[in-house]
């Protein structure tokens, strides 16, 4: 028999594809970058890009034949005394093996700009003397609360059409090197791939926080409602299995950053869900014999649990060992 409208299940179907589609709209942003101007010598450049995330935005003008780039990056310091900084990276998508140009105000009030060659998640260290890229002007601005970064660069290849880059705020900066930055979503999704010559970027913000809305929107139709209520057991399980792996990807990809207590409670929640669904699945049927099971039921039932438990135990045990390891490399 067909379910008519109300039933549980067209209810369930309603509710998670609305919640879906909510989840996956965009965030409203303004195009600022069109209208921003700089003062003095400096003219009006080809291309420009509002920037996804840290309220920031990227000027350029690019001459592929001379391989020469220019570019102005302005955004808001996380603090006071903070930086800001943007970069290539030659090698991959990240921040460790970018290129980075960095500005802070000086000792002296002034601004100052500074090159760096981020070879890892511990502390920059000093100044590197040679990076991938040869910056034959550097220099910043500081007024009505943004920071104005500019650069003129010669890229080792001529004719690059794209590169991979990633900007950055810190509040901070002591003897004269910027702090570590802060880990939230907006300083993690900060980097992306620029299109030199059609003025676009695809950036990695989008598609993370799209991830995360969908990871939370499945965990909570399943976990946090139909679960609970005991509507649509199995489709309830399933919603959440594709939850739970979502988040396993959220944590991959965020490399270096770790929320102990959102993992443990995952880990739990589908050790338990999956036990119940085993022992609904090999429970014997009514009658008398439920009173004298076999012993194969008991046993498959055991083994399942023991081996949901062991696993859960190891991929805690893995991710501390991991998490120890990049402290030590970061100290």
């Amino acid at each position: 028999m067909a379910s008519s409208p109300s039933s549980p299940e067209a209810l369930t179907a309603i509710f998670l594809l609305s919640t879906l589609l909510v989840s996956r709209l965009p965030p409203a942003s303004s195009a600022a970058c069109t209208s921003e101007t700089f003062s003095g010598r400096r003219q009006p450049y080809d291309s420009c890009l509002d920037l996804p995330t840290l309220d920031s935005r990227l000027h350029w003008s690019y001459d592929p034949a001379q391989s020469i780039l220019d570019i102005a990056f302005t955004t808001q310091t996380a603090g006071p005394n903070g930086w800001v900084s943007w970069a290539i990276n030659p090698t991959g998508r990240g921040m460790v093996g970018s290129q980075a140009l960095a500005a802070f105000q000086g000792p002296d009030g002034q601004m100052t700009v500074r090159k760096y060659n981020v070879s890892s998640y511990g502390p920059l260290g000093e100044e590197s003397t040679r990076l991938w890229y040869d910056v034959r002007e550097a220099s910043a601005e500081f007024s009505g609360g943004l920071v104005r970064l500019f650069a003129t660069l010669a890229l080792p290849e001529k004719g690059l059409a794209a590169v991979n880059h990633v900007w950055q705020t810190g509040g901070s900066v002591t003897g004269g090197v910027p702090d570590r930055h802060a880990f939230g979503q907006g300083n993690l999704n900060s980097m992306g791939r620029l299109d030199l010559l059609t003025a676009q970027s695809t950036g990695k913000g989008g598609s993370t926080a799209e991830k995360r809305n969908v990871h939370g929107v499945l965990n909570v139709v399943s976990w946090g409602i139909l679960f609970p209520i005991g509507i649509v057991f199995v489709t309830a399980y399933a919603i959440g299995v594709v939850g739970w792996a979502t988040g396993l990807k959220l944590g991959r990809e965020s490399e270096g950053v770790t929320y102990s207590y959102h993992r443990n409670i995952g880990i739990t929640l589908f050790v338990l869900a999956t036990t119940q669904v085993f022992g609904s699945v090999l429970r014997p049927k009514n009658g008398f014999d439920i009173l004298r099971p076999e012993a194969k039921w008991r046993d498959a039932y055991l083994v399942v649990s023991v081996v949901l438990a062991s696993v859960a135990s190891l991929l805690e045990v893995i991710t501390w060992i991991a998490t120890l390891r990049r402290k030590k490399t970061m100290h």
